[in-house]
């Protein structure tokens, strides 16, 4: 049994008993098992708000929202409520400003130990080998879809907190502490060109709330990009057609999510307007270039190893916010403080308009870090000086233990959204002085 109404409506957005985030409808915590009945519930946290979805009856959606966002765009904001004003470093996420967060609990650790006053004859028997126990009750089995059969809780999920280090490439992604789940993905690889030097490579994609399965669309898109890459970098393909290649490729994956058989009628008109849909950014290091490509409002920063040099952002959002800064109407500051800033104008999906990837190659003169992430992260450091001010000194020696230290600040910070980080640290011989990051 999956329990998802309350007899009495809540406004707790944390647990009161072992505060972890709690999920509209929850009658008791997923973690500790405290009864929230009497509680009220949390206001419900809108991460993204699809523009052109159609009415459950059916009808064709409006042209316009009735705040004034035009249709045919998604609206891409951590939370529906609040700005992104930094908070109180530590506020919300009970760790050290700066610390690395701490990987997700086993059951076994996150489990409340049982009651000594429960009679022996009541404590749960040893299951069946491979057979888990909810982390709430200990006592009832968690079915397929990863919920408890004796009180219906759900089960903390592989994805909330995921970590990968490979070689000098890193990546951490997190949950966050306001979504009920983890909609982004990625994937770092390496590889070796035709000369035998090597090729590093880092996706990072996030699922757009609003859509069907953001989740299985992100990981379609990151293991699809990874994958195209894998196959064109060692047969020669230059680094920035094979990220042109590997962003189409990735583009098909998410689009075919929307044809599977049972996902959507066949005849059904609207089947393509709430598609599985994310966005994407990657980066390649290979023969001394460093290629970056794109898709919606993901980002690459270069974070310089000489801090007396200046850092930069090296990819531009697909957003309402970057269209009216590029036309003059706007300043930066004034479009991201507006409510429509994250309303993104290009991503992956069957419903997105015409494809048009991203991409830019450089040849950095000096070596830096290259920082790959989604607006989970860079909300709570937006400028490339404050990106490279939350980065860590050592991250270029310690790319793994920095990833973890830039998910740490986006939750002091709020952790509004899901975090994801990708850090790549280039090696430049020493050399003369320029431009920290030059095109091709």
């Amino acid at each position: 049994m999956k329990m998802s109404q309350k007899p009495q409506e809540t406004a707790l957005s944390k647990c009161p008993g072992c505060e972890e985030p709690l999920e509209p409808g929850d009658l008791f915590c997923g973690a500790c098992g405290y009864d929230l009945s009497a509680v009220p519930e949390p206001p419900q946290d809108h991460p993204t708000i699809a523009m052109a979805v159609p009415a459950e009856n059916g009808a064709a959606p409006a042209a316009r929202t009735p705040a004034g966002r035009p249709a045919g765009v998604r609206f891409d904001v951590p939370d529906g409520s609040d700005d992104f004003e930094l908070a109180a470093p530590g506020a919300e996420s009970g760790h050290a400003p700066g610390a690395a967060p701490a990987s997700a609990p086993s059951a076994e650790a996150s489990a409340p130990a049982p009651d000594p006053r429960t009679p022996a004859a009541e404590l749960p028997s040893t299951p069946p080998a491979g057979t888990k126990l909810c982390v709430a009750c200990r006592a009832g089995h968690v079915d397929t879809d990863g919920y408890c059969e004796n009180c219906g809780h759900a089960q903390p999920r592989e994805r909330d907190h995921m970590e990968q280090e490979l070689g000098s490439v890193a990546a951490v992604s997190d949950r966050g502490l306001r979504h009920h789940r983890n909609e982004d993905s990625f994937a770092v690889s390496t590889t070796a060109l035709p000369d035998g030097s090597p090729a590093v490579v880092a996706i990072v994609c996030d699922g757009v709330s609003s859509a069907s399965r953001p989740d299985e669309a992100s990981a379609a898109a990151a293991s699809a990009a990874n994958e195209a890459l894998l196959e064109s970098l060692p047969r020669g393909t230059h680094p920035q057609q094979a990220m042109h290649e590997a962003i189409v490729a990735a583009s098909e994956s998410v689009n075919s999510l929307a044809e599977e058989p049972g996902q959507a009628m066949e005849h059904d008109p609207h089947r393509h307007q709430n598609a599985p849909a994310c966005t994407l950014v990657g980066a390649i290091m290979a023969g001394g270039l460093l290629v970056v490509g794109w898709v919606g409002d993901s980002r690459v920063y270069w974070v310089p190893d000489d801090r007396t040099n200046p850092p930069a952002r090296l990819t531009e959002d697909d957003s309402w916010a970057a269209q009216m800064v590029a036309a003059g109407l706007m300043n930066e500051a004034e479009a991201y403080a507006d409510e429509r800033a994250h309303a993104i104008t290009g991503w992956l999906g069957a419903d997105a308009y015409e494809l048009e990837p991203h991409t830019a190659s450089f040849k950095p003169d000096r070596s830096g870090l290259v920082v790959v992430c989604t607006d989970g992260l860079w909300n709570y450091a937006e400028s490339a000086a404050e990106m490279a001010a939350a980065v860590p000194a050592d991250a270029q020696l310690r790319p793994l233990q920095g990833a973890q230290v830039l998910v740490g600040h986006a939750l002091d910070g709020g952790g509004h959204d899901n975090v994801t980080v990708a850090l790549l640290p280039f090696a430049v011989p020493p050399q003369g002085a320029g431009s920290a990051c030059g095109d091709t």
